[in-house]
């Protein structure tokens, strides 16, 4: 399921028209990525949590010459899916 695949489902399901479930989807999108961006972490029960990650630098290898390189410490999104949404996508 694409963007817009998914505003037309919220608009069948909330009749709303595309319009307006476009704009709702794409105001929690915006709102879920500013908040992660901050450092917030945003939790919605049953669904999952976004938050962000840090990841340490640390040494790599170049997969071709098998020379070390350091990769530099940054700053990663990550989404750990709730226990609903678990037991919806296992069919429990």
């Amino acid at each position: 399921m694409n963007k817009s695949q998914l505003s037309d489902a919220v608009a069948a399901k909330t009749g709303l028209n595309g319009s307006q479930a476009d704009a709702a989807l794409d105001a929690v999108l915006t709102s879920i990525t500013e908040a992660v961006a901050s450092g917030d972490k945003v939790t919605l029960p049953g669904f999952g949590t976004f938050e962000a990650r840090e990841r340490s630098a640390r040494t790599g290898r170049n997969p071709q010459t098998g020379a070390e390189i350091a990769i530099a410490a940054t700053t990663a999104p990550a989404f750990k899916a709730g226990a609903a949404f678990k037991k919806a996508v296992a069919g429990d």
